[in-house]
């Protein structure tokens, strides 16, 4: 790993529950790619990493949080691309294939045998496309928002359920399109924002990550687009927008591997699906459909909440999670 690293105390930071960094770095991972990474907790406690959503958004303090009080020896990184990882915005190499070798290269390297693996929304993908490909590494899973990266879920989102309780809005997404783009608009956002056109790319970005976050939220901030936000360039455009638009164009790089049609290879590993009642995004059928192939899997459903990890009681819950599946473990 790079030397960029530093030491951190054992403990948390005073009154925020975050653990203080162990190690952190940057480790070369390959295709010019170097991927950050921070260790924090119990050295000798029971190894977990955290995957972080989007694709692209990134780690936050708030998900090291999650495993405060000095339990897990935790683990989080930036996927390729994204957060504090370099190149950023890279897509280069950067397939969910790409992702599963960067996470055996981080935990080879930190000389663990197996770990828990947690991951939320895109993270939920991720999480499950690595233990279907590496089942013998991983003790067990911890999912929030269940996504199982299908063009299906996307439509469901972005299409039904945006056109059903957000109805202008959904106006607004269609508007920005030509007219006989709209009976197909994911594609013809896709790309746009891939293209090489900044202005263009930059206002159907900002468009993208708009609605996504009305969707995500459940107050929604917004009932319209403000059409005048989308064409100023004084802030750049969204980060994760752009390589949502890489993956989602692609199927998440997951045609070959169907995540539902393959849960199967989950047998073995005991896992908990933290759900939001009212998520928009992922709803709660998408979770219960991966169940039902997956005996060991539990379904906890969060009321009064939507898809984002800070909304009431959808914490807490992950938190728990983490601690049952890890006291799940000991008993076996």
């Amino acid at each position: 790993m790079k030397s960029d690293d530093r030491a951190g105390a054992d403990a948390s930071e005073p009154g925020k529950g975050r653990p203080a960094p162990l190690w952190s770095g940057h480790l070369p991972v390959g295709d010019g790619h170097e991927v950050y990474v921070e260790t924090s907790g119990a050295p000798d406690g029971p190894p977990v990493v955290f995957l972080h959503g989007g694709p692209g958004s990134g780690c936050q303090p708030e998900h090291a949080a999650l495993f405060g009080g000095g339990r897990f020896h935790a683990v989080l990184f930036d996927q390729r691309g994204a957060g504090r990882s370099r190149p950023h915005g890279a897509r280069h190499a950067n397939t969910t294939s790409h992702l599963i070798e960067d996470m055996e290269l981080i935990r080879r390297t930190l000389g663990f045998e197996k770990w828990l693996v947690v991951g939320g929304s895109w993270g939920a993908t991720l999480a499950l496309a690595y233990a279907q490909r590496h089942p013998e590494r991983v003790l067990g899973i911890v999912l929030r928002a269940t996504f199982l990266g299908t063009r299906a879920e996307l439509d469901r989102a972005f299409a039904e359920n945006l056109s059903r309780f957000y109805p202008p809005l959904h106006r607004d997404f269609l508007g920005l399109l030509p007219e006989d783009e709209r009976g197909d608009p994911l594609p013809a956002y896709w790309r746009r924002i891939l293209s090489d056109d900044p202005t263009e790319a930059g206002r159907f970005a900002r468009a993208w990550a708009a609605v996504e976050r009305a969707l995500a939220s459940l107050v929604s901030p917004l009932d319209r687009l403000d059409l005048g936000a989308l064409e100023r360039n004084d802030s750049p455009p969204p980060a994760s927008a752009f390589m949502e638009a890489h993956y989602f164009s692609h199927d998440c790089f997951l045609r070959d591997a169907p995540l539902l049609d393959n849960a199967h290879r989950l047998e073995s590993i005991p896992g908990i699906i933290v759900q939001g009642r009212y998520d928009l995004l992922c709803p709660p059928a998408t979770a219960y459909a991966l169940a039902a192939r997956w005996p060991k899997a539990e379904v906890r459903v969060v009321e009064g909440a939507g898809h984002l990890l800070g909304e009431a009681g959808v914490r807490e819950a992950v938190i728990q999670a983490n601690a049952d599946v890890a006291d799940r473990l000991q008993c076996l």
